[in-house]
């Protein structure tokens, strides 16, 4: 039985290091997940433009340090998110392999939204995922935008 996979259960279910999400209409499913009413249609729409929900997926390898895994995270991201958990006197840290991992990728992508963006726009949020802290001020970032947007209204609207 296919089940919504959500934030709530994501963080209280055990996820395979390189699990593989399935995205199914732009929903992210997996089996026997916990149910809950909460679905985070942006960080769906996200993860099926950067990798389809392959947590296994290898990005921009034309590039001296490829993006990895669901969320096409890059080393540099990484090293932002133990930045920014140093700074609020947490003294969990991540690997540059944990980007390998569904659940790590999801938190890391939470640390750095609940830091940077409390009061963004999911516009600014998704360019700025894509192309850096001033990402939503570059014009390259604006097409990925229209394929996230795309992903989350369909997502909003089943």
């Amino acid at each position: 039985m296919k089940t919504i996979f959500t934030i709530m259960a994501l963080f209280s279910a055990t996820v395979a290091p390189n699990a593989t999400i399935n995205l199914s209409d732009s929903l992210v499913y997996i089996e026997d997940v916990a149910k809950t009413d909460t679905i985070d249609y942006l960080l769906q729409s996200i993860i099926k433009v950067e990798s389809n929900g392959d947590s296994l997926a290898v990005g921009d390898t034309h590039m001296s340090t490829p993006s990895i895994g669901l969320l096409q995270i890059r080393r540099v991201m990484v090293r932002e998110v133990n930045r920014i958990l140093k700074k609020q006197g947490i003294d969990k840290r991540y690997l540059y392999k944990d980007r390998w991992s569904a659940t790590k990728s999801i938190e890391m992508y939470y640390i750095w939204r609940d830091y940077h963006h409390k009061q963004s726009s999911n516009e600014v949020i998704a360019r700025n995922w894509n192309g850096g802290t001033y990402g939503f001020k570059k014009r390259t970032t604006q097409k990925y935008w229209t394929k996230v947007k795309k992903n989350y209204d369909h997502a909003q609207s089943i």
